[in-house]
């Protein structure tokens, strides 16, 4: 009787025991199950944080190549701004250099132009010193035809004398050595009245010939001074003109 009963209480533990080793199994499946799918949870978040942490990256790799060619692009802009700025300082310095011999250039004119207004008035000056002697050549000339006429009829009255000091004799002799004398002196003041005529004559030769010299170079000093202040106007304008361009 009590075999049975055992028989049946080991059954009854071994399925007990059964049922709890199920049960462990179960419990330790299921616990495997958990820790596989927080495994894989935590290998999702850490795949999540590999691709967050690899798209930062590319993108600071982008923002560091999109910086990159944002400086290089400064860098050339920087290099070609440089080069324009160095292209237009020596412009302006080429510019300055032309004014420069543009001013010097005026002020050689400047002076030319003084120069030429002095030797224009000393010609001036000439020419009325010219017309001054040519007047005194003209009332020499008169007074030595008044003179040579004084001179003629000098001589004509010591020859009347000489004909009454003949016509006298012995009497006379004495009056027509003076006559005679007088005659002499006559006929040398003719002479000279002669040579100052000739010397007169040529001095009026001279005194034309320099006056029509100095009359062409007063006009050639006229001409050259109208030209020189031409081009002095004409380059204080063109300076005036770029003094303008460089201010605006």
């Amino acid at each position: 009787m009590v075999l049975p009963y055992l028989i049946e209480g080991a059954a009854i533990v071994a399925l007990a025991a059964g049922v709890a080793a199920a049960r462990h199994k179960r419990a330790q499946k299921q616990a495997r199950n958990e820790a596989r799918a927080q495994d894989a949870a935590r290998a999702d978040v850490l795949a999540q944080a590999e691709a967050r942490h690899t798209a930062q990256q590319d993108e600071a790799a982008r923002e560091h190549a999109a910086l990159a060619a944002q400086i290089e692009s400064l860098r050339a802009e920087l290099a070609q701004r440089k080069s324009v700025a160095d292209a237009l300082e020596a412009a302006l310095a080429s510019e300055r250099a032309q004014r420069d011999d543009a001013m010097q250039h005026a002020a050689r004119i400047a002076s030319e132009a003084s120069r030429l207004k002095l030797m224009s008035s000393t010609f001036e000056r000439w020419h009325e010193q010219m017309i001054s002697l040519m007047a005194q050549n003209n009332d020499m000339h008169k007074k030595n035809q008044e003179l040579s006429s004084i001179v003629s009829h000098v001589l004509i009255v010591s020859l009347n004398a000489s004909i009454e000091a003949a016509r006298a004799g012995a009497a006379g002799r004495g009056f027509s050595i003076v006559a005679g004398e007088v005659r002499s002196l006559a006929t040398r003041s003719q002479d000279l009245s002669k040579s100052y005529r000739d010397s007169l004559n040529r001095n009026d030769l001279i005194t034309a010939a320099t006056f029509q010299d100095i009359q062409a170079g007063g006009k050639m000093i006229a001409a050259t001074l109208a030209s020189v202040e031409a081009s002095s106007q004409q380059l204080h304008h063109q300076l005036e003109a770029t003094r303008a361009g460089a201010h605006a």
